[in-house]
């Protein structure tokens, strides 16, 4: 499960990838645009930081921003730094694999099991990019705004 720091993460690169490139945020400024607490986003952000996602200067003209392009950066890389493995348990970990000691991993049901959600979940975050969440991101107000006018009306207000 994502936790609230793997959400805020994701939520704080969105809103850094959607800056003009090398453009620095304030960190106050991104915890009010994304309703996250400044001193939990301070945290999450050191952690992005210290992974080498996001760089960070200091000083009244300071702030955050984003490491590389955002067409670089995958969903999967930022839930891991924030989040760890992506397995549901360790023995189905490509990261951070720990063996079994109560079955044998060959035939035990669960860890096949858990193995194929990892690889479902991986498919997904490993081949999705933050440019890719952020034009999602910045479409579906649009979209909620285009579901919310029923078709009838949205007929005749053209």
């Amino acid at each position: 499960m994502l936790t609230r720091k793997g959400k805020y993460g994701l939520k704080a690169m969105v809103d850094l990838a959607s800056l003009p490139a090398g453009q620095l945020a304030f960190i106050n400024d991104i915890a009010q645009r994304n309703k996250i607490p400044k001193k939990f986003l301070d945290a999450i952000l050191v952690e992005l930081r210290n992974a080498g996602l996001v760089q960070s200067r200091k000083g009244k003209d300071g702030g955050y921003r984003l490491a590389r392009p955002p067409e670089e950066i995958r969903i999967g890389h930022i839930v891991r730094v924030l989040d760890g493995p992506l397995a549901p348990i360790p023995c189905a970990s490509r990261t951070r694999y720990e063996r079994c000691e109560d079955c044998d991993e060959d035939i035990c049901h669960v860890r096949h099991v858990m193995l194929d959600v990892r690889n479902a979940i991986s498919e997904i975050l490993d081949n999705k990019s933050l440019s890719q969440m952020r034009d999602e991101a910045q479409r579906a107000p649009m979209e909620v705004m285009n579901d919310a006018v029923p078709p009838a009306l949205a007929a005749h207000s053209g």
